[in-house]
C-alpha cells in the first residue's frame, strides 16, 4: 500500500485527487494539507464521505503525524518550489502537478533529490490523451516546422502560458531539422502575434467554461494540419495521477514529464 498525502487537497484538482483515491486498491490517503480548510476531514471537503483524514494546514504539520510515501502537490506556482523543496529534503517522493518551475528550479530539485534519495516526477499535464498529442506534434515538426500553439483554459489558472504549451514547443523546437519561414508580419498592436518560445508563437486563451485545452496548427506548402487536446473534466488527469503515485517510488531522480512513465 503507497501512502500519499495531497498538498493544496480542498482545491480544483487535489478535491478531485482525493476522490479516486478513495476507490483505488493500493493507492491509500493518509494525509491532506490547504492552510484555507484547516481542521476539516479531507473526504468532506472533497464532496465525498468523511475518511478520517485531517487536513493540516502545512506540511510540518502533517508530516509530524506521519510521513507519507508520495506527496501530490496541486498548489500554486508561488509555493511550488519551497514545497517540493522541503518534500525531497525530508525524503518523501513528490508528484508535481502545479506548473511554474523554471529549468534552474528543476535543476536545484534534481540536486536534493540525489542528496536525499528522493524521487519526483514534474508533470505539466496528467492527461494520457495530451501526452500523446504532444508526442506527434514532436514528430510532426521534424517534417512541417511552421507551427504554432494555441492554448485554452479556464480564468482561474494562475499562469500563462500553460507548462503543457510550453513542454509542447520545447519538444517541437528539439524535433526541427529545419528553421521555419521568416515570419513577415509587423503587429500593429503589440502582442497581436502572441508570445515567442523556444521560437514557437504561443496564443493563450483564458475564459470561464473552458477547463485544459490545446491546438498546435503546422503549415506547410498548400496544407495544414491541425492537432487538438482538449480535456472536458478534471477526471481526464486521475489515471495519470494514479499512474504517477505508483512509478515515482522507483524511478531515481527527478523526472520532466509523464511520458517518460510511459511503457
Amino acid at each position: 500500500m503507497i501512502r500519499v498525502l495531497v498538498n493544496g487537497a480542498a482545491g480544483r484538482m487535489g478535491s478531485e485527487v482525493v476522490r479516486t483515491l478513495a476507490g483505488e486498491k493500493d493507492l491509500q490517503l493518509t494525509g491532506a494539507v490547504d492552510p484555507k480548510h484547516c481542521g476539516e476531514d479531507a473526504g468532506e471537503a472533497a464532496g465525498i464521505a468523511p475518511n478520517g483524514v485531517k487536513i493540516a494546514a502545512t506540511l510540518e504539520e502533517a508530516f509530524a503525524a506521519g510521513k507519507p510515501d508520495v506527496v501530490v502537490d496541486f498548489t500554486s506556482p508561488a509555493v511550488i518550489f519551497e514545497n517540493a523543496k522541503q518534500v525531497l529534503e525530508a525524503g518523501v517522493h513528490i508528484v508535481i502537478g502545479t506548473t511554474g518551475l523554471t529549468a534552474e528550479q528543476r535543476e536545484t530539485l534534481a540536486a536534493v533529490a540525489e542528496k536525499s534519495g528522493a524521487n519526483a516526477l514534474i508533470a505539466p499535464n496528467f492527461s494520457l490523451g495530451a501526452v500523446l498529442m504532444m508526442e506527434i506534434c514532436e514528430k510532426v515538426s521534424k517534417y512541417l516546422p511552421n507551427a504554432e500553439i494555441i492554448e485554452l483554459h479556464h480564468n482561474k489558472k494562475y499562469d500563462a502560458p500553460s507548462g503543457t504549451a510550453k513542454l509542447t514547443a520545447e519538444k517541437m523546437a528539439r524535433a526541427r531539422t529545419e528553421e521555419p519561414e521568416e515570419d513577415k508580419t509587423r503587429e500593429s498592436i503589440p502582442g497581436a502575434r502572441g508570445a515567442k518560445y523556444d521560437g514557437i508563437t504561443i496564443h493563450s486563451v483564458r475564459l470561464p467554461g473552458y477547463v485544459a485545452h490545446q491546438e498546435v496548427l503546422f503549415g506547410g506548402y498548400g496544407e495544414i494540419l491541425t492537432v487538438r487536446h482538449d480535456s472536458l473534466d478534471r477526471k481526464s488527469f486521475m489515471p495519470g495521477v494514479m499512474l504517477a503515485c505508483r512509478k515515482v517510488v522507483s524511478v531515481p531522480g527527478v523526472t520532466y514529464g509523464l511520458e517518460n512513465y510511459l511503457d
